[in-house]
């Protein structure tokens, strides 16, 4: 089966994994496209071998769903709450930045842009995960890529935080599109919260919470966090 799980935050992606393999008995469990600890919402989860076999080309090319918060006048090591804050030089300009030159740009952020994958990602180097490279202070060399963001919008603007949604393609680091949006603003930005919405036709409305999963039995969660 196939299982539509509301991530909370705080607990990793393979924490869910393990979570789900203690309530399904079942040892063959996988996940289709991580999230950080820090954030929270849709997270695929496969469980059975069939499925497992059947979660990479379910979610092949997917469009995603994002609810994020930037923070403006600020830059984190990691991109997120994980890494080290310092303010920036243009964090006097936060409190007077015009929402028109927000979207306006914002507005080059749309359609298919290049972007560079985080330092810390689970992108391998040699083997290795990048983010175990950054962590040991080995910044890892990653190459450009390109991704398309098929809807990007201001949901609210109260300086110095800027939430956006985002609709986007598969591979999309949105820890580095808040970083770039902070940058091309000139007053550098970092994730404080993300809130995953959407993977393909798995929507967060219809996903369930890991406490409900520990309260029901094996047919009730097939009824309602399940797809077949």
């Amino acid at each position: 089966m196939i299982l539509n799980i509301n991530k909370p935050a705080d607990i990793t992606s393979h924490d869910v994994v393990s979570r789900v393999r203690r309530i399904t008995g079942e040892r063959r469990v996988g996940h289709g496209g991580t999230l950080d600890p820090f954030a929270t919402g849709v997270l695929v989860v496969a469980v059975g071998r069939e499925s497992t076999r059947k979660l990479t080309p379910l979610l092949k090319d997917v469009t995603k769903e994002y609810e994020a918060t930037i923070e403006l006048g600020k830059t984190s090591t990691t991109g997120d709450p994980e890494g080290k804050i310092e303010k920036t030089s243009g964090i006097h300009r936060v409190q007077s930045l015009p929402l028109s030159e927000i979207e306006e740009t914002i507005s080059k952020f749309r359609g298919e842009i290049v972007q560079t994958p985080p330092a810390h990602s689970a992108i391998k180097i040699g083997g290795i995960r990048a983010y175990k490279l950054a962590r040991r202070g080995i910044l890892p060399v990653l190459e450009k890529r390109p991704v398309k963001i098929d809807a990007l919008e201001i949901v609210k603007y109260h300086p110095p935080l800027l939430q956006i949604r985002a609709i986007v393609s598969s591979g999309t680091y949105i820890r580095k599109l808040a970083e770039d949006i902070g940058q091309a603003l000139g007053v550098g930005g970092y994730l404080i919260k993300l809130k995953r919405t959407r993977v393909g036709q798995y929507r967060l409305a219809d996903s369930v919470s890991l406490e409900s999963l520990e309260k029901k039995t094996d047919n009730s969660v097939n009824e309602q966090g399940s797809v077949s």
